[in-house]
């Protein structure tokens, strides 16, 4: 262990109960009964008539006595004053850093006081720039992070607590507070030498636990119905019906199209989860998002054409780079423009506009890109819920497009990850207009 190289300081050493020795103040308070024996016997002889060699005896007599008997402040020496700093401000070896920096989990190694040494590459970010001198309590705001930490500063026994962190999504670890004695034995209620605080990522099992409960939930839910109607079917093509080559041609319609509703739903449902799966994790790869919005105007074209709808798309010679990942976002503009397609059909156009604006609410510089329809619109009750599962504003309607309820919570939950946001604006009437809003990458800033 190596100390910092700094000395013992006035508020340390009285934090501890001691008392620095050096200075003629420190000394004289050190003998000031001594003192005070001395400037009552200078006052006696000052009141004799006569002063005699016995007079001047007995009060040198008297200060002797005093200094013998009468209690003194501790004094710490200089050599147990530089012990105390040593090991006030112990710092962890070479070995010691090298092995938590080696950890892939947010490490960190902190010192009696509660004060970061030492943390680890994984770790720099996690609460912030997170400086070795920092007191980690002043980055951490959890009551039972601090209470597990306090425990084992007072000499407690290893705490284990769940950790979550909040940004633009939910983030949860699994904390262990260990307690670090040099000496290899515990000696009971005194405090370690360093902590060693350890957090594993339980996100993502806790995203597969949360999706698996809602696949099963969902999918008994929504499948119930078609499956139950395929099974209806079936079992009068193989009773009343058998041999009705009519109704077989009816029913074996009606079944596809139920089968073909299962299939959908249980694309979307695996798909939403698998987003939601990973939306802690922000994608980092460069993508054009000109490109996405032309790719995606030239693959809906056939449908558009169907629909008897024009697609007016934006400005696509102009680059506008943005992190993210390319197949999810040509996921998101190609289920807002096949809904507007579907659902704004009576206005025969869809219009997508691309714009740059800074947002003052954060500060931060996004590319727009929204999508309008001029169709009948939607009423002002149903736009707080649009993005919500399996909610439908006419489920007759929806069902009639082969939609799923799925399609903008995928979208929601997309741009989540990729920390975007999407605005949803309409008037009964007036159309639909769907704002995607996606953070513009650091390199077009500059």
């Amino acid at each position: 262990m190596t100390p910092e190289k700094r000395r013992l300081t006035p508020d340390d050493a009285a934090a501890n109960g001691y008392i620095l020795d050096s200075g003629p103040l420190n000394r004289l308070a050190h003998a000031r009964w001594t003192l005070v024996v001395a400037a009552i016997g200078l006052l006696w002889l000052h009141l004799q008539d006569q002063i005699q060699l016995l007079h001047v005896a007995l009060v040198m007599g008297a200060v002797v006595l005093a200094t013998m008997i009468l209690p003194r402040r501790p004094k710490v020496t200089r050599l147990k004053v530089r012990a105390e700093a040593r090991r006030l401000t112990m710092m962890p070896d070479i070995h010691m850093r090298k092995l938590a920096a080696a950890l892939p989990d947010p490490c960190f190694i902190l010192d009696r006081r509660g004060i970061v040494r030492f943390t680890n590459q994984a770790g720099s970010t996690i609460f912030g720039n997170v400086k070795e001198g920092d007191p980690l309590s002043f980055r951490i705001r959890q009551p039972d992070m601090l209470a597990a930490l306090d425990h084992v500063l007072d000499g407690g026994q290893m705490q284990k607590v769940e950790y979550s962190l909040k940004d633009h999504s939910e983030r949860l670890y699994e904390a262990w507070v260990t307690p670090i004695h040099l000496s290899g034995d515990q000696p009971a209620g005194e405090s370690p030498d360093f902590i060693l605080m350890l957090l594993h990522d339980q996100t993502e099992q806790k995203n597969i636990e949360r999706m698996r409960a809602d696949f099963v939930a969902n999918a008994s839910h929504e499948l119930r119905t078609p499956l139950a109607s395929v099974i209806g079917f079936i079992e009068t093509l193989q009773g009343p019906a058998s041999g009705d080559k009519v109704a077989t041609e009816r029913f074996l319609g009606i079944m596809l199209d139920q089968a073909e509703r299962m299939s959908r739903l249980i694309s979307d449902l695996l798909s939403l989860s698998r987003i939601e799966m990973k939306a802690h994790v922000q994608p980092d790869t460069r993508v054009d998002l000109s490109k996405i919005v032309r790719h995606v105007a030239d693959a809906l074209t056939p449908l558009s054409k169907e629909y008897d709808v024009a697609i007016t798309p934006c400005d696509c010679s102009v680059n506008r780079w943005v992190s993210g990942d390319r197949d999810e976002l040509v996921q998101v503009f190609e289920n807002l423009v096949s809904n507007a397609l579907k659902y704004g059909q009576s206005g025969k156009r869809v219009e997508i506009l691309c714009n740059l604006l800074d947002d003052p609410a954060d500060g931060k510089s996004y590319y727009s890109v929204k999508i309008r329809d001029f169709g009948p619109g939607i009423p002002a009750e149903h736009l707080p819920r649009l993005t919500e599962r399996f909610y439908r504003i006419d489920v007759a309607s929806s069902r009639e497009q082969k939609g799923t309820g799925l399609g903008l919570a995928i979208v929601k939950h997309i741009l989540t990850r990729h920390r975007g946001k999407l605005l949803i604006e309409s008037k009964a009437g007036e159309g639909a207009t769907f704002d995607v809003r996606l953070p513009v990458t650091e390199i077009d800033t500059l």
